[in-house]
């Protein structure tokens, strides 16, 4: 096909590309005018709509909130939905996470994998498809969001003032179809901190984790200690129980204990290491008081801790099509008032929101533990395995990788393929790969790079017949 020899002769503007864009820090920050989820998303979306500007597309900027290039005829259209927004960085990388090194033919910074790759990946394929002169009986327009990781207010925007696709996907999960997304929700279990008799140690502060969707790999304590040798022998005795990756520094009678994880997405909560579970596992040796806060340690080392299904939460919920729940407590921070602890679920397609709030609130009963919801959930998305459109990626999908086994599937992600009807993911995860989304040292080869863009350019073909 004319099309996939296109996209070869394009491997090193892809790579620039790819390069460029994840130069651009583009964590969500403080709303400006036209700039509504920051400076930096702003700048990412100036730059993939300038790139397809460049490449013949005719282009929308709307408000700063998303954009879209397009091309192509007919009364149809197919979306695919990026995004170019990203988690913030976190710790412990072993190359700058926006300086977009490439080492052993990898591209490495935040990004390369969710989600700017594969949209540059994507681009690409349209330009290939459009300089290939195929005749197409649909138009190809590709969606970039700048706000999927915080809130999808740029979908919102979007499908606010735009009509949707008749049909589309999204780069942004896993290999073969994504046809199931189980609901979303995120909430805070909030205590108030009323009650302070703590003895020998008193918890002064805790901190720990980046964003909500996101396995927490730091949590820190800050501590007044009588006995600092004491507790120092306890701390050693602790590490060498578990294995944990705990510290302290001791600054007199002041102590400060730090515990580092390993970050992972927070639908696949058993792929990391929840720094936050093994500060309060830590907590939970070393205090014995009635306090509000020791209590809330106890609660969630109880209910919580290790336990990544909401097994002992009231929410151990699962389905045939999806799966089990995922729970993932993924922010704590204290006040001189309150203990707030955010906390994602991952809820299978056949439960709801409502069974996990109340299964969580039977749980809590008694223990001054308030429950409080965010307004945005995201309802869960299913497609039959017959529909058409998965049909299709289905057949792109088995031609390249010649894996004839292989069935559609669901997963615990969310992507922007729930913000409209008659839409999936497809990839760029394919199976056996090392899931390195929100975690430390995020890269893509570049021979993922350009399958991806091979695959994409021919699902947009056969999407477009």
């Amino acid at each position: 096909m004319k099309f996939i020899e296109l996209v070869e002769s394009y491997k090193d503007d892809i790579v620039k590309s790819t390069q460029e864009i994840v130069s651009i820090k583009s964590v969500e920050g403080e709303a400006k005018p036209k700039m509504p989820f920051g400076e930096g998303a702003y700048r990412a979306l100036e730059y993939a709509l300038n790139l397809s500007k460049e490449m013949g597309f005719e282009t929308k900027n709307l408000d700063g909130y998303a954009g879209y290039a397009e091309f192509g005829e007919g009364e149809e259209t197919v979306g695919i939905l990026v995004h170019l927004d990203v988690v913030p960085e976190g710790d412990g990388w072993t190359y700058p996470p926006y300086s977009a090194e490439i080492h052993d033919d990898k591209i490495y910074g935040r990004g390369t994998i969710d989600d700017k790759g594969p949209a540059i990946a994507t681009l690409y394929a349209m330009k290939a498809i459009k300089e290939s002169n195929i005749p197409l009986n649909k138009k190809i327009r590709i969606i970039f969001g700048t706000n999927e990781e915080t809130g999808w207010g740029c979908m919102k925007y979007y499908f606010k003032h735009e009509q949707a696709p008749d049909m589309a996907f999204t780069p942004d999960a896993d290999f073969p179809v994504i046809h199931g997304e189980k609901g979303i929700i995120a909430f805070d279990l909030v205590k108030k901190l009323e009650k302070h008799s703590c003895g020998e140690i008193a918890i002064k502060s805790i901190k720990g984790g980046n964003a909500v969707n996101m396995v927490p790999d730091n949590c820190e304590v800050v501590l007044d200690v009588k006995n600092v040798d004491e507790l120092e022998g306890k701390l050693n005795d602790f590490v060498k129980k578990t294995g944990y990756n705990i510290s302290m520094i001791k600054e007199n009678d002041k102590v400060t204990i730090k515990a580092k994880g390993v970050s992972a997405h927070g639908s696949t909560p058993e792929k990391g290491e929840n720094a936050i579970s093994y500060m309060m596992l830590f907590l939970g040796e070393i205090i014995n008081c009635d306090c509000d806060i020791c209590n809330f340690i106890k609660m969630y080392n109880e209910k919580i801790a290790l336990k990544n299904h909401g097994e002992n939460i009231g929410c151990g919920f699962d389905d045939d099509v999806s799966g089990k729940l995922n729970f993932n407590p993924g922010v704590i921070k204290t006040t001189d008032d309150e203990i707030v602890l955010s906390i994602n679920v991952r809820y299978p397609i056949k439960s709801s929101a409502k069974a996990v709030y109340d299964g969580i609130r039977s749980e809590l009963e008694g223990t001054g533990i308030e429950v409080i919801e965010d307004d945005d959930e995201m309802k869960p998305l299913y497609v039959p395995k017959d529909n058409e459109l998965v049909q299709k990626l289905m057949k792109v999908y088995r031609e390249e990788t010649g894996d004839n086994d292989s069935e559609p599937i669901a997963i615990g992600g969310g992507t922007y393929a729930r913000s409209m009807d008659n839409a999936v993911a497809f990839g760029p995860i394919f199976p056996g790969q090392i899931e390195l989304a929100h975690q430390k040292d995020e890269f893509i080869s570049i021979d993922h790079l350009m399958r991806l863009a091979r695959m994409y350019a021919k699902a947009i073909y056969e999407l477009s017949k």
